[in-house]
């Protein structure tokens, strides 16, 4: 009986080490995720005005817009729940969709370079810039998470702490890949002020000059 006291003191004095942390670092990272969907609305929220100035540049590439407005539609129709950052398949949906929106996004303000009018257009340019705000402001928030997730994993799994999460259920927390963290983070910058400096065409070789025949008079 004695043992079996001692065995649950040890058990109880261990899963109590960390319990405060985990408490913080939990709140603290569903904090920070809860920035991270504030960001991706917003920027959901800029698309259909941003589309629906771009229609209004004749000719415009169909196929841009069209992906734009898909990749908006599957974004947004992804379902988030707070178990998400405990689903790991579950983040990694969330996260290809906003993946593929940041590639729509950065291919429609690349092709716009192609037409003037539209680059001229007071409107179209600011809601480039609170698209490119938005963009800051995500990669920011989304390390924010990034950081908090990893102080929560490393508690989460390190001896003894491990013991307290078994005991109260704080499994580890998903996170964006580096893989696709690289391919996102980056916010579209387009410089619709500034043409492209053409590039500077090689000079052509000279050939070597041919020595004239003959021996030099004296």
């Amino acid at each position: 009986m004695k043992r079996w006291l001692a065995v649950i003191v040890a058990v109880l004095a261990l899963t109590g080490c960390g319990y405060n942390d985990f408490q913080r670092l939990d709140e603290q990272t569903k904090s920070a995720w809860s920035e991270v969907l504030n960001q991706y609305q917003r920027r959901a929220d800029l698309v259909p005005n941003l589309v629906a100035t771009v229609k209004g540049e004749a000719n415009f590439e169909q196929e841009t817009l069209t992906r734009v407005v898909e990749a908006r539609a599957k974004a947004t129709s992804v379902q988030v729940t707070p178990e998400t950052l405990n689903d790991p398949q579950a983040f990694q949906r969330f996260q290809q969709a906003q993946g593929e929106l940041s590639s729509a996004l950065s291919r429609l303000l690349v092709v716009s370079e192609r037409y003037p009018d539209l680059k001229a257009n007071q409107g179209f340019r600011d809601l480039r810039v609170q698209l490119e705000g938005t963009e800051n402001r995500i990669t920011v928030a989304r390390n924010r998470y990034i950081q908090s997730v990893q102080e929560y994993n490393v508690l989460a799994r390190s001896f003894p702490t491990n013991l307290t999460a078994m005991v109260f259920n704080y499994d580890p927390k998903a996170t964006f890949t580096v893989q696709n963290e690289a391919e996102i983070s980056a916010p579209p910058r387009v410089d619709f002020g500034t043409p492209a400096a053409s590039t500077p065409r090689a000079a052509p070789a000279v050939a070597p000059s041919t020595p004239a025949s003959g021996t030099p008079s004296r």
